[in-house]
């Protein structure tokens, strides 16, 4: 009997599936899932919010030194409005300190950020190293605008063997202090360019013209070529021909920096000392002393406000407000630029994400918080747009000098070997020290050893 009951529960419940099944295959439709059905969602959604629509949902990590933080946490916020469904994270760190990490590990260290700074003259040792992703700049730039021809300025820089793996971040080079103070002590008119070579005092212009960085300024105002690339890639150097060969605007340059070395050197002072030169300009251009004009970066500002009681004494001028041999300096198209790390190049998600970043961080509706926050200048910001702005006085004069300056000034060479011209023009200028050279052809024979040794390692 309860075997009997048992049978015809089992036929009821074969008898009921079959009808199911059999609506099942007629409708051709799938039972709705219930709470306890577990389903696929898209990345960052919660099974209740469906993801925005052409959203990005990628995840990265972005490098910001400390003082960058917050404008990069507002950036991020705006990329995230847009993107409720990525996620980036922002890794603290020195522009430099990650760049060592990049050195010493690679770029699949994961304490190496997806999205990361750059100076302008890293770019080729990191592109040999396959550490940067190509970034779309001809895209980035019609987006964000600004530009009349995004390759004449450092975007072009960043464009290594057709691809570019940077984009621009900022503009910098060299611009001219003076102490009004000690001009008017002194009797110096600052109202024209000065002329080094009839300087009064060997202190009235402080050029540490020792240090490659300064030097060039000098050079680029002569067309000297320190170290150039031919069109076949082989290298060459104005400073390996003799000194009779030389051109007489490349003699006048040298001759210049020559006789500067001299007054120097007569008077005793320590300007062309590698350790103790900068302290010399530091005290020399001190409000009561006897400096009245020194070349520096924009970075140097707060420093030199120290020394010129608080700012009162300082002016900010453009660098062709001094002259060599009746040449105005000019240094370099310098800068930084933001890059992505090689190892997202092939996840499109990150990409999309890297490239938002990096458009919001340097929105020129922005600019000026960017500049408070960094520094940074971006090139496509009209200056009059840092000139109207609520920005202190100094910095409006500092950021109007530097977009003087360079305009006037060519393009950084950015290859790796010309590394190799930081110390063999700053140790063939140091070596006059030591060798007092009687005349500028002895002079000269110094920085042509110098020179001819590097060339020799270039073959």
């Amino acid at each position: 009997m309860k075997k009997s009951k048992v049978s015809i529960v089992l036929a009821l419940l074969l008898a009921f599936a079959l009808v199911l099944s059999a609506c099942t295959q007629e409708g051709d439709t799938e039972p709705a899932a219930t709470d306890d059905t577990a389903v696929d969602t898209p990345a960052g959604d919660d099974g209740e919010n469906p993801p925005a629509e052409g959203g990005l949902t990628g995840e990265i990590t972005v490098q910001a030194e400390e003082g960058w933080m917050e404008y990069y946490q507002a950036a991020v916020d705006r990329v995230i409005a847009n993107n409720p469904d990525a996620k980036i994270t922002l890794i603290e760190s020195g522009a430099f300190d990650m760049l060592d990490v990049i050195d010493n590990t690679g770029v699949t260290n994961p304490d190496v950020a997806d999205v990361f700074a750059i100076p302008a003259d890293r770019i080729y040792g990191l592109s040999e190293n396959d550490a940067l992703a190509a970034v779309d700049s001809t895209k980035l730039a019609a987006e964000i605008g600004g530009w009349d021809n995004f390759d004449d300025g450092i975007g072009g820089n960043f464009n290594v063997d057709g691809e570019y793996l940077a984009f621009p971040y900022n503009i910098e080079t060299l611009i001219v202090f003076a102490n009004t103070a000690n001009a008017e002590a002194a009797g110096v008119d600052m109202t024209n360019a000065v002329e080094v070579n009839d300087i009064q005092t060997p202190n009235e212009v402080l050029l540490p013209l020792f240090d490659t960085w300064y030097g060039v300024a000098v050079a680029n105002a002569a067309e000297i070529e320190f170290l150039g690339k031919n069109d076949d890639g082989s290298f060459f150097s104005d400073m390996t021909a003799e000194w009779a060969e030389l051109p007489a605007e490349k003699q006048d340059a040298i001759t210049a920096v020559y006789e500067y070395w001299k007054k120097h050197n007569e008077a005793g002072s320590s300007l062309f000392d590698e350790e103790a030169g900068w302290g010399y300009i530091d005290d020399a251009f001190t409000s009561g002393n006897d400096g009245v004009f020194r070349l520096g970066g924009p970075w140097e500002t707060g420093a030199i406000q120290e020394q010129t009681n608080g700012g009162a004494d300082m002016e900010i001028l453009p660098i062709s407000s001094l002259t060599v041999a009746g040449k105005p300096l000019v240094h370099w198209q310098g800068g930084w630029g933001i890059g992505l790390n090689a190892r997202i190049e092939g996840d499109q998600e990150k990409m999309d994400l890297g490239h938002a970043v990096i458009k919001e961080i340097v929105n020129p509706e922005y600019a000026v918080d960017l500049f408070k926050a960094t520094g940074k200048i971006l090139e496509n910001v009209e200056p009059d747009v840092y000139a109207s702005s609520d920005l202190d006085e100094t910095d409006k004069r500092v950021i109007a000098a530097v977009f003087e300056s360079y305009e006037q000034a060519p393009a950084r060479p950015l290859f790796s070997e010309w590394g190799q011209v930081w110390d063999t023009w700053k140790n063939a200028v140091l070596s006059w020290e030591s060798q007092k050279p009687a005349t500028v052809e002895d002079a000269y024979a110094q920085i042509k050893a110098s020179f001819d040794a590097m060339m020799a390692n270039m073959q």
